[in-house]
């Protein structure tokens, strides 16, 4: 455990001084809620500031859990990174393990500097509780996605890695609501998505509203639907890393 926790912290040491990192998991949704915060009125209940900073806060910690891991991962394995972990005593799976940890640990900035700038600049004003539990939705329910990235890396070399990967933060960020919420058909479409089911946790609470039990349920399938790929596609590529 001790040398999958090192590991853990050189990841995060060395993503700490990855601009690009910073920049698209804190930078780009920080200037967007200064933008468009105060764009609407109501949203599912809430006030616009308040869906937004849900909203970037998903963002910027589903941007890091998976785009931050899945081309980074293919490239390790391209150089002959995690073919290096394996000749060390440490576990089979402690480069995956490590590389969801890390998500875990670096996702939390994101999240905490645009509550916190939903709290000060957008005029948010909730319960000590509701801060903390929303936080925790939103956390959980991004870096189910570095499964996901685990899964793609592992399995698809830089070149089609990150086509993919790209294709995947489409999809789950518009028709999740990130960007703006749906209505009618496309509404009904989007409740099937990860990202939708923590908007919506995180929204409900803020609402004051009982929180359906499908959205939990939602996001514990889809972390067993990415956990399961991604343990296909390590042991699908075990012979070949």
């Amino acid at each position: 455990m001790r040398g999958i926790l090192l590991l853990t912290q050189a990841e995060i040491n060395r993503l700490r001084r990855n601009r690009r990192y910073l920049i698209f998991t804190v930078g780009m949704p920080v200037v967007l809620y200064l933008i468009f915060s105060k764009a609407g009125k109501t949203v599912y209940g809430i006030n616009f500031a308040a869906y937004y900073m849900v909203a970037m806060s998903t963002f910027g910690a589903f941007a890091g859990a998976l785009n931050g891991n899945a081309i980074r991962i293919s490239e390790e394995r391209k150089v002959g990174w995690i073919r290096q972990l394996r000749l060390t005593p440490l576990p089979a799976s402690a480069y995956v393990i490590a590389k969801i940890l890390t998500s875990m640990a670096t996702t939390i900035p994101s999240i905490a500097v645009v509550m916190l700038l939903g709290r000060f600049e957008g005029g948010v004003h909730l319960p000590l509780w509701q801060w903390f539990v929303i936080a925790v939705v939103i956390w959980l329910g991004s870096t189910i996605f570095a499964a996901l990235a685990v899964a793609v890396g592992y399995r698809y070399p830089p070149d089609q890695a990150q086509p993919i990967t790209l294709t995947l933060y489409l999809v789950f960020s518009i028709l999740g609501g990130i960007w703006f919420p749906f209505t009618g058909l496309m509404g009904n479409i989007s409740k099937g998505t990860p990202t939708f089911e923590a908007i919506n946790i995180a929204t409900d609470v803020i609402a004051g509203k009982s929180v359906p039990a499908y959205l939990a349920i939602g996001l514990v399938a889809w972390l067993i639907i990415f956990a399961a790929l991604a343990t296909l596609s390590v042991r699908s590529m075990a012979e070949t890393v």
